[in-house]
C-alpha cells in the first residue's frame, strides 16, 4: 500500500511526457501561424483605404480607386508578392475593421496618437501630412520671422490659422470663412501666401495656376502610418523594409510629386 502514491505520480509523469510533443507542436503552430502567413497563404493583401479623400483615396473618372494610399497598397502588396484588396472605410471605422480582422492592414491617412498606439501599432511614416505656409517660389519666406510685412491667407479657426497667430505676430493675416474661400484668395493674389494643409496646397497645383505654391515651412507636422494589428512583428518588419525600399529606390518621392505635387519632406 505505501507504493501506491509513487505508482499514480510515475503515471501523472508518462501522460505529460506522452502529451508534451503535441504540446509543443500546437505552441509551434500557434508562434508561427502570424499575419504575414496569413496574408500569403491567402494570397490577397487586405487593404482599408479611403474612397473619397483626395488625394490620398478618391474614384477617378474611370470609376476606380486612385491616389497615394491606393498606390501605397499596391507597393505593399507587391512587395509581399500577392495581390492587393482594397477596402473602402472611412475614419470612423477604419480602426475597428483592423481589429476585427476585416483587414489586414490600414493605409487610410492615418496619424499616430498615444491614444491610438495603445490598440493598434504603427510603421515608419510613409507620406506627408502637415500643415504649413505655401507660396510662390519669388516670395523669399522660410521662417516664420521672414512673414513680417506680408499677407498669408488663412481659414478662420483651423489650426493653421491658429498656431500662425501665436508664430507670426508681424504678419498681415487675413482670414476666410471656409478653405474655397482661402484657396480663391491665394489664386487671386489677394493675399502672397497661404497657410493650410499639405492636401489643400496639392488641391491648388491641381488647378495648374501661374502661382504655383511651393512649402516655405511647416507649421505643425503629422505623417501618415500604416495601421497594423497589435503584436505582428513579421508583418511590421515587412512593412517597414518595403517603405525603407521605397524611400531609397525613389519609389515613394514619385507618389508624393504625383500626388501632393511635392517632394518628400527631408525628415520623413
Amino acid at each position: 500500500m505505501e507504493h501506491k502514491p509513487h505508482r499514480t505520480a510515475r503515471r501523472r509523469w508518462l501522460a505529460a511526457l506522452v502529451a508534451a510533443p503535441a504540446f509543443v507542436l500546437l505552441s509551434a503552430q500557434a508562434a508561427h501561424a502570424d499575419a504575414l502567413d496569413a496574408i500569403v497563404k491567402r494570397g490577397t493583401l487586405r487593404v482599408a483605404v479611403p474612397a473619397d479623400y483626395p488625394p490620398f483615396g478618391s474614384v477617378g473618372t474611370d470609376m476606380k480607386p486612385q491616389g497615394y494610399d491606393i498606390d501605397m497598397a499596391a507597393l505593399l502588396a507587391k512587395s509581399m508578392k500577392v495581390k492587393v484588396e482594397l477596402v473602402p472605410v472611412n475614419s470612423a471605422n477604419r480602426i475597428p475593421y483592423l481589429q476585427t480582422d476585416k483587414v489586414d492592414l490600414i493605409i487610410s491617412s492615418l496619424g499616430k496618437t498615444p491614444e491610438r498606439a495603445k490598440v493598434i501599432d504603427f510603421s515608419a511614416a510613409y507620406a506627408p501630412y502637415f500643415q504649413g505656409v505655401f507660396g510662390p517660389a519669388d516670395v523669399n519666406v522660410k521662417t516664420p520671422d521672414d512673414l513680417a510685412g506680408k499677407t498669408v491667407g488663412a481659414t478662420r479657426g483651423a489650426l493653421e490659422e491658429i498656431a500662425l497667430t501665436n508664430m507670426a505676430p508681424k504678419a498681415t493675416i487675413r482670414r476666410f470663412d471656409d478653405n474655397n474661400a482661402t484657396i480663391q484668395a491665394f489664386l487671386s493674389g489677394q493675399v502672397q501666401l497661404i497657410a493650410a494643409g499639405n492636401v489643400v496646397a496639392a488641391a491648388i497645383i491641381a488647378k495648374h495656376p501661374p502661382r504655383l505654391p511651393e512649402m516655405k515651412f511647416i507649421i505643425k507636422d503629422s505623417p501618415c502610418y500604416v495601421g497594423l494589428a497589435k503584436n505582428e512583428p513579421r508583418l511590421l518588419a515587412q512593412v517597414n523594409a518595403a517603405i525603407e525600399a521605397a524611400k531609397k529606390d525613389g519609389e515613394l518621392q514619385a507618389m508624393s510629386k504625383k500626388w501632393l505635387g511635392q517632394p518628400l519632406p527631408a525628415n520623413l
